[in-house]
């Protein structure tokens, strides 16, 4: 049975600290790459291919969530005004200075990361539902100084245009062309969180979730790595926005208002609080349910509705449905998705045995 831990001997500690130690594993990881890699941009068509940047992009963000919420215990309804924080730090590198993405994306990062540090202060003191209200002020605060203040946003509408990333002097104008440079990205970060929650700081992140006063008790700084919790996680949402805004082609601060970061939590906790798979389930699930939900009322809704009469019901039953299932998930399958697909894992692994 090559797909079960029969026969896999560990004899050192790599080998024990692998991330895919059995060879099924590591088998299914290559499949995965060669079908998103090499398949999918070949015979999938623009429309599909367009959906698979929007989800990229999500799964970036959805991974720094992630991090702080489900592996560090804390909570944020502000990630879309870090993302905007790092789209227009971007963009005005582009515009002003003419840097190459491997430059601004980066910076995006770290800027949103120095103003997630400043809104993780409050952390120390504050839990629950008041670190809520806490970055629910950073992002009004945040898109009200963006819209405002014209040296930042740009001046009419906050908007600033930016062109489209060059790799190799090659502009990424195609669909295609900018799934694979998105592609780059999401797998940088999915690796990164993997190796990120393996190590010290992980272990603290997790210890700071389960029971903060045992975790201060061992001696884990708490404030420290609860500021850790918030950069890190602002440095990831940073990343998505520039990317976002290479997408898009603008930089805009109606792209990251409350609406995305609640569409964000969503994906984290729909996904499975602290898994990485369950931040990629999250980021598919949530990106698809919109354009799942138009295709049914366009095909089914015309037998019972007007055309004028689905054009105002696809948002709000998108938002009737993000609440049932936030509140379905949050009842019935706290760890969202990926539980799910562990459940049916195990069950092949202990097949044909009951046990």
């Amino acid at each position: 049975m090559f797909y079960r831990e029969a026969g896999a001997f560990k004899t050192n500690y790599a080998a024990d600290m692998a991330l895919y130690p059995l060879p099924i594993t590591r088998w299914a990881v290559v499949a995965t790459a060669v079908l998103f890699i090499v398949i999918a941009p070949m015979f999938f068509g623009e429309y599909v291919v367009s959906l698979l940047n929007l989800i990229l992009i999500a799964v970036v963000g959805a991974l720094g969530l992630n991090i702080l919420v489900g592996y560090s215990g804390q909570i944020s309804i502000g990630h879309g005004a870090f993302m905007s924080v790092g789209a227009y730090t971007a963009a005005h590198l582009v515009v002003a200075l003419h840097l190459p993405f491997w430059v601004t994306i980066p910076a995006g990062g770290i800027m949103a990361a120095l103003v997630g540090l400043v809104v993780g202060i409050p952390s120390l003191r504050v839990k629950g539902i008041y670190l809520c209200i806490s970055t629910l002020a950073a992002q009004l605060i945040i898109e009200w100084t963006i819209n405002h203040v014209q040296w930042i946003s740009g001046g009419v509408q906050a908007s600033i245009q930016i062109p489209r990333p060059s790799v190799f002097g090659v502009a990424l104008v195609h669909e295609r062309q900018i799934y694979l440079f998105l592609l780059a990205f999401a797998i940088i970060a999915i690796v990164a969180t993997q190796n990120l929650v393996r190590s010290r700081i992980g272990r603290a992140f997790i210890a700071i979730r389960d029971q903060d006063i045992a975790a201060e008790i061992i001696g884990i700084n708490i404030f420290r790595y609860k500021l850790y919790a918030f950069a890190i996680s602002s440095f990831y949402a940073g990343v998505a926005g520039a990317l976002e805004s290479y997408y898009l082609g603008i930089a805009n601060y109606e792209q990251f208002q409350i609406d995305v970061s609640i569409d964000y939590l969503a994906m984290v906790i729909i996904g499975g609080l602290g898994s990485v798979l369950g931040s990629v389930f999250g980021a598919v699930f949530v990106t698809l349910l919109p354009v799942v939900t138009r295709i049914v009322l366009d095909s089914a809704g015309r037998v019972f509705f007007s055309y004028s009469d689905l054009l105002s019901l696809v948002p709000n039953l998108r938002l009737v449905m993000f609440g049932g299932l936030i509140i379905f998930f949050l009842v019935v399958e706290p760890d969202g998705l990926n539980r799910l697909w562990g459940n049916i894992r195990n069950y092949f692994r202990m097949w044909p045995f009951s046990y």
